[in-house]
């Protein structure tokens, strides 16, 4: 057994993939041990017949002790011209990945120091990882899906990933993954990397929605902090918003991100929870996918209502640049997740307190879905590629790609080892809420960029002031034209 495939790795590997290799480069020079001795003791048959008939004489000690001696230096030469790559190391084979280049490149950095590690532990595979700014790294992907040029491993962000399934791009991981991997697993990581039942892919961290709040502000204002057993109400919500917006020093009570410069994909990742907490949705769930019911429906059209009230009513407010009130001191509560944790931390100190999201009447309901690998369908070496993502799945990587970058640990048994997600750690709240089963995915929708930036649209729309039932009603219409024009995206010849 190789070093890579012992301890924590060694049981996701074992999962009838680790010896693979081994025993069949075992099995192939056993075949090839055993037609070279085949074929020494025909040579040396047909040498031996051919002495007798000219009537040459051998004594039989000295025949026996001739055909060993031949057989040996038979043998020799056959294995020396035929068989000399048993005696040589073999080159590792190349599993290729890719992933994006943010602005800071902690992940990339973490998951190339992985690679070098894995790459050392054994010598079957060698990783070769590759990056691309972030800013081009979808349409680079989605081109080389389309051109059947996908590297092995790619990341892929939760939202897209099912385009990529439904496009045939992908290789199911469920015949990799072990049981006792799977259980261990955040039901968000789980449910992010699910398409019509089978699992596309693996996270090693998830993200999650929260209020950030000022505890200072929330201690002059007189509210309850509420837990995740105990969220606030709808009403205890706007309660506390009421009571928020007098105290000194508190522009509005509620920064909710809405930027209205360029759109944005935190509005259908903030969007889709809320719209759940209130019973409303989407995209309907049938037979037929469609948003004409779900995202124009009552429920839906009720929540949106409530959400501009907020604007109106001036606790909560529209930001032209993107700015930041809530680390400005502006804003009491932030409706963000926790990759916030550290500019919040540097401006607030001990005043910073995180508090789940609000139970609106279907309880609490937050964001999941964040950057996890996939396994192309026209990967080489598939055997190869799940050994390196079972090694980046194993706690001790899980734990230093959470701890470069902030997210939730993708595995339970990692939380615990987290300074940040442990019992009274300062981001428990966004682990208890997946633990809990609160997340709620992205739509599964082929065509997810059209429909983020049409809730976009809406949404920033609504927060304007403008009808909630008419900007509901066309981005439905928006939607519906597409699935149509794409005929229901039932299957991916038909849409061809």
């Amino acid at each position: 057994m190789d070093r890579h495939c012992s301890g924590e790795a060694g049981k996701i590997c074992s999962h009838g993939l680790r010896d693979e290799v081994s025993q069949r480069e075992r099995r192939r020079w056993a075949v090839c041990l055993l037609e070279a001795l085949a074929k020494a003791h025909n040579i040396l048959s047909r040498g031996c017949r051919n002495a007798f008939r000219f009537g040459r004489r051998v004594e039989k000690r000295k025949f026996y002790a001739v055909q060993a001696g031949a057989i040996i230096a038979v043998l020799t030469l056959i294995l020396a011209s035929g068989g000399r790559a048993a005696s040589e190391p073999r080159s590792p084979r190349i599993v290729t990945l890719m992933m994006h280049f943010d602005v800071d490149g902690r992940d990339y950095k973490v998951v190339r120091e992985a690679a070098d590690r894995f790459n050392k532990s054994q010598q079957d595979y060698r990783v070769e990882v590759s990056a691309i700014d972030i800013y081009y790294y979808n349409e680079r992907i989605e081109n080389a899906g389309a051109t059947g040029t996908l590297p092995c491993l790619i990341w892929i962000d939760s939202p897209y990933l099912y385009s990529f399934a439904w496009s045939g791009y992908l290789r199911p991981l469920d015949v990799f993954a072990p049981p006792e991997l799977i259980r261990d697993l955040l039901p968000s990581i789980v449910e992010q990397g699910r398409y019509q039942g089978r699992l596309y892919s693996l996270g090693q961290f998830d993200v999650g929605l929260g209020l950030w709040a000022n505890r200072r502000y929330l201690r002059a204002a007189g509210v309850r902090i509420p837990t995740v057993k105990s969220p606030w109400s709808l009403a205890e919500f706007e309660q506390a918003l009421q009571r928020l917006s007098k105290v000194k020093g508190v522009d509005h009570p509620l920064n909710m991100s809405i930027f209205m410069g360029t759109p944005n994909e935190f509005y259908a990742f903030a969007i889709t929870p809320f719209l759940k907490s209130f019973g409303g949705d989407i995209l309907t769930h049938g037979s037929t996918v469609s948003a004409d019911g779900a995202l124009n429906g009552p429920k839906s059209v009720a929540a949106m209502k409530r959400f501009q009230s907020w604007f109106i009513n001036g606790w909560a407010a529209k930001d032209p640049h993107g700015g930041d009130s809530f680390a400005g001191k502006k804003a009491a509560l932030s409706w963000i997740g926790a990759w916030q944790y550290r500019s919040y931390r540097e401006a607030l100190g001990r005043d910073l307190v995180l508090l789940p999201l609000p139970d609106f009447g279907r309880g609490v309901k937050t964001g999941i879905g964040s950057w996890s690998w996939g396994m192309s369908s026209t990967c080489r070496e598939p055997v190869g590629a799940w050994r390196f993502l079972a090694y980046l799945m194993t706690p001790t990587e899980i734990l230093r790609i959470s701890e470069a970058d902030g997210a939730i640990p993708a595995r339970r048994s990692v939380l615990n080892k987290s300074p940040f997600y442990q019992r009274g750690g300062p981001r428990r709240v966004l682990a208890e809420q997946l633990e809990a089963g609160y997340g709620v995915r992205r739509p599964q929708y082929v065509n997810y960029a059209l429909l983020s930036l049409t809730l976009s649209e809406a949404v920033r729309a609504i927060a304007s002031g403008g009808d909630v039932k008419q900007e509901l009603d066309k981005a439905t219409l928006i939607i519906d034209n597409d699935i149509a024009a794409h005929n229901g995206y039932h299957s991916y010849a038909a849409a061809k």
